[in-house]
C-alpha cells in the first residue's frame, strides 16, 4: 500500500504571520501521517518558525535547494542548511524554476542526489507544455525527462522519490487535465520506472498530479489507481481547503 501525500506548494505567498495563522489553523486537524502525508513546501524565509511549529502530522518542506553543499552562491540555499533546520522535503525541477531560472535536468539531477546524501525527500516535478501536448510529445517529454532526472539514483532511493506530474499547461491557469489524461500521465510514469528499475520499484514510488488541484476535483483524481496525491498550488493557501484537499486523500 502506497501512502498518499499531499504537498502544499506555496511559492512566493504569504508573510511570516500568515503563515503562522496557517499552521495554527491546520496542525491539529490533520489526520495521522500514517494515513496520508501533508506537507507544506514554504519560502525559505519561514521554514525554521514553520517547522517548530508543524505538529505530529504535518512536515515542512522546501520549494528549491543547490546542489553544492556550500559555496559562493549568492541568495541560494544548500541541503544542509534545510536540514539543520528539520525540513524533510524539498520540491525539486518545477516547471517555474525550469522556465524562469533555467534549470537543466543535469542540475536537477544534481539535486535530486544531493538531496538523498542529506536524507531529504525529493518531490520531483515533471510535465510537458501545452505544445507538446498538442504535439502528442506528452510521454516522449516524460520519458526524456525521467530518463535524465534520475541517473545514478539507487533502485532504494528510487523507491522513496516522491513523482509530481504538472502539466505546464495546467498550472495557475486554471485549466486541469482531464481525470483520464491525469491518470493515463501517471500510469505511464510508473510504466517508464518499471522499465528503467524494475516492477517493485515502480509499484512503491508515489505519483502526485498537480495543476489546478481544488476541492472541486480532487476527489476524482485520488479515486485513480496510478495517482497518490496530489501537489497543489493556489488551493493550499487557504486553510479549510488544505484540510479538505488531505482528507480526500483517506
Amino acid at each position: 500500500m502506497r501512502t498518499p501525500i499531499i504537498a502544499g506548494n506555496w511559492k512566493m505567498y504569504k508573510t511570516r504571520d500568515e503563515a503562522l495563522q496557517f499552521i495554527y489553523a491546520v496542525s491539529e486537524q490533520l489526520p495521522s501521517s500514517h494515513l496520508v502525508e501533508s506537507v507544506i513546501c514554504a519560502p525559505s524565509f519561514v521554514l525554521r518558525c514553520l517547522v517548530k511549529r508543524q505538529g505530529e502530522n504535518l512536515r515542512i518542506g522546501a520549494q528549491n535547494m543547490h546542489f553544492e553543499d556550500s559555496g559562493a552562491f549568492t541568495g541560494e540555499i544548500s541541503a544542509p542548511m534545510l536540514k539543520s533546520i528539520g525540513v524533510e522535503y524539498v520540491v525539486i525541477g518545477h516547471s517555474e524554476r525550469r522556465a524562469m531560472f533555467n534549470e537543466t535536468d543535469e542540475a536537477i539531477n544534481k539535486k535530486l542526489l544531493t538531496a538523498f546524501r542529506h536524507k531529504i525527500t525529493p518531490i520531483l516535478c515533471i510535465g510537458e507544455s501545452l505544445a507538446e501536448r498538442e504535439q502528442d510529445l506528452t510521454k516522449a517529454v516524460l520519458l526524456r525527462q525521467l530518463n535524465a532526472d534520475l541517473v545514478n539514483i539507487t533502485p532504494q532511493n528510487a523507491k522513496k522519490v516522491v513523482i509530481a506530474y504538472e502539466p505546464i499547461w495546467a498550472i495557475g491557469t486554471g485549466k486541469t487535465a482531464t481525470v483520464a489524461q491525469a491518470e493515463e500521465a501517471c500510469a505511464f510514469i510508473r510504466q517508464t520506472i518499471a522499465s528503467l528499475y524494475n516492477q517493485e520499484v515502480a509499484d512503491a514510488i508515489r505519483i502526485q498530479y498537480g495543476g489546478s488541484v481544488k476541492v472541486s476535483n480532487i476527489h476524482e483524481l485520488m479515486g485513480q489507481e496510478n495517482i497518490d496525491g496530489a501537489l497543489i498550488g493556489g488551493a493550499s493557501l487557504v486553510a479549510d481547503d488544505f484540510l479538505t484537499l488531505v482528507k480526500a486523500a483517506l
